[in-house]
């Protein structure tokens, strides 16, 4: 029986309780599918996921099909009394709050021209209030990046609205995906299959929401900090109580309670799906004990007192029976993650070894929301692993192994041949072995990328697991990968941080990412000093270069450095970081130099361009 047709019979069996939850309080929807960018093209299209009418197609997995159905779901829909979210324009939810005069709005979607649309729907059918108040409750882009398109800068700097977000949001928002960026970005496209068709045959969703809409990124900087769990604060004529969560979803993170509503909202800590401890696209690893515990400190603080419950993805849950026990079934999921794998971690399993054998109960497995559509028990229980433990699984056969290259030319050769592998894969298919014919394909691709029958064969391999996958994770890096076995790697180009995500960027920030995109053999063969003023920022650095690294100190001025240079800090970025020659700004007179101007521009040929299109599923 293959992995759809045991699935199938769950979803034949589905008492359509969240279908009934996705429904409930539906007010409209856009009459025009197409939310285009500021920029030109589109940047939603709610359009894009009408072929999910209907039962599963025979290249779906039905659980993943239910659950797509029910989250793109789109429109705007009432929570509870003055308590109104519009779903299905983004990959989160957006939230309105009527707090007398105006809006609280709750985490406005990833791009402007998202939010703006949910903004203006709002309007249409509810009559036109301002915004108060926005609260980020975390700190990832798809709960902040659409803020310009509900409120501006200039409205928060005059006071009128305020930004709420948990302490040391950011921090977090800035810095989360910088030094890494690059490659998260290139990981990014494989998790959310964002180079796929929507369809039967493609993307649909990522299990916990729909596919990120593609518009304008933005960052207002937070005006209020919530510092501690029971803090209260009032908007308008609405009191919110809220929780810290910190370590959970995101490294700054928080719940609220409504008490004048019975209301409880839970961001990220509570989904539709069972999450990431350790994306795919990349991140630090996340706390499962952390999260179960927190989870327990809702329950505890909110849980009886609450009728209706909602969050920055998925569906709301209604009844206070439905939500604590949504509640603590979702908490004991990831606490017998946990556990479980740290008591087969401490009886000496490894990581693999432990995703393949750890299952949730049947009574915490069939619940639909703790099931692996976005974070799976098998990916997840490897992040334990490897909070505790680390990548070295302590055989030491695994201590100094060959590269996958290298690996699979012997690999090859041993097994007699890229022909002799290949017909051993076809073998494998054939028998349902997919996951061994996906690794030996692998080895005939990466022992030579030019067998085309073998990068068509391992396409089709990862089609069929594709195909298969409850993960919506799963599905669009697998179809990804069949896509760039087929194709090649999309040639999209780097994506620049917007002018809102540069400003609230700090300059040490910045610093460190030209710090890891120094090329080691340039820069071992120099050794300067150069000090740095910011004069817009009264900013002082001093930058060194030596033994191969590029070392900044922020505050720091030293007398012998080879030279002095003084600029703003858009043509500090510009020049370092972007490619502008510096010589004629100096010409220009907008910016200065002292002693050997050569040092500027030495400094600026070590910082290697970004890579945005790397190879993944070959050499």
């Amino acid at each position: 029986m293959t992995t759809n047709e045991e699935v199938r019979q769950l979803v034949a069996a589905d008492d359509r309780k969240d279908f009934d939850f996705s429904e409930r309080g539906f007010i409209a929807t856009r009459s025009d599918p197409v939310i285009k960018r500021d920029a030109g093209g589109v940047a939603y299209d709610l359009s894009a996921y009408d072929f999910l009418d209907g039962t599963a197609a025979d290249t779906t997995n039905p659980s993943l099909w239910r659950q797509a159905q029910i989250l793109t779901k789109h429109g705007l829909f009432k929570v509870a009394e003055r308590i109104y979210q519009v779903r299905g324009f983004d990959v989160s939810t957006v939230t309105f709050i009527d707090a007398g005069k105006g809006w609280i709005v709750v985490d406005p979607l990833t791009s402007v021209e998202a939010a703006r649309a949910a903004y203006e729907l709002v309007t249409q059918h509810l009559g036109k209030k301002p915004v108060l108040s926005v609260v980020y409750s975390h700190s990832h882009t798809d709960h902040y990046g659409g803020v310009g398109g509900v409120t501006t800068a200039d409205e928060v700097a005059s006071g009128a609205v305020s930004i709420i977000a948990p302490e040391g949001f950011l921090k977090e928002a800035v810095s989360e995906n910088i030094i890494a960026g690059p490659a998260m970005l290139r990981r990014a496209r494989f998790q959310f299959g964002l180079t796929l068709p929507h369809g039967t045959h493609g993307e649909m969703t990522c299990g916990l929401g729909p596919r990120p809409s593609m518009g304008t990124v933005s960052l207002i900087a937070p005006t209020i900090d919530v510092t501690h769990t029971g803090q209260e604060i009032t908007v308008g004529d609405v009191t919110m109580v809220f929780q810290l969560t910190p370590g959970t979803e995101a490294p700054s993170e928080m719940n609220f309670y409504l008490p004048q509503f019975r209301a409880l909202f839970m961001a990220e800590n509570a989904n539709l799906t069972m999450h990431n401890l350790l994306p795919a696209r990349g991140a630090l690893v996340r706390d499962a004990k952390a999260w179960a515990d927190y989870l327990t400190e809702s329950i505890r603080l909110f849980g009886d007192k609450s009728d209706a419950m909602f969050a920055a993805h998925g569906i709301p849950r209604f009844g206070t029976e439905e939500i604590v026990g949504f509640l603590t079934s979702h908490r004991d999921a990831y606490k017998f993650l946990h556990d479980q794998t740290v008591r087969l971690m401490n009886a000496g399993f490894t990581a693999t070894e432990i995703a393949e054998v750890l299952k949730l109960p049947d009574v915490l497995a069939k619940q639909w929301f703790n099931r692996g559509y976005y974070g799976t028990m098998s990916h997840n229980s490897k992040a334990v692993y490897q909070r505790y433990l680390g990548w070295y699984d302590a055989n030491p056969a695994n201590l100094n192994p060959l590269p996958p290259e290298p690996a699979a030319k012997r690999y090859v050769e041993a097994m007699g041949g890229a022909k002799a592998v290949m017909a051993l894969a076809e073998k494998a298919t054939a028998a349902g072995e997919l996951r061994w014919a996906a690794t030996l394909l692998n080895h005939v691709v990466f022992a030579d990328d030019a067998n085309k029958e073998a990068r068509e064969q391992l396409a089709a391999v990862y089609t069929q697991l594709g195909f298969q996958s409850e993960a919506g994770t799963w599905r669009n890096i697998y179809l990804t990968g069949a896509q760039e076995l087929r194709t090649g790697v999309m040639q999209l180009p780097s994506a620049g941080a917007h002018a809102d995500v540069l400003a609230a960027t700090t300059t040490p920030m910045l610093l460190d990412f030209a710090a890891v995109r120094v090329n080691p053999q340039k820069a071992s063969e120099r050794r300067f000093m150069i000090n740095v003023e910011l004069t817009d920022r009264g900013e002082t650095h001093l930058i060194t270069v030596e033994n191969g690294v590029l070392i900044h100190e922020t505050g720091i001025r030293d007398a012998s450095a080879g030279a002095t240079i003084r600029m703003k800090r858009v043509e500090f970025l510009m020049t370092l970081l972007a490619g502008v020659p510096v010589a004629p700004l100096v010409s220009s007179g907008n910016v200065s130099i002292e002693g050997d101007a050569t040092l500027y521009d030495a400094l600026v040929g070590l910082i290697e361009p970004i890579v945005a299109n790397f190879p993944i599923v070959t050499p």
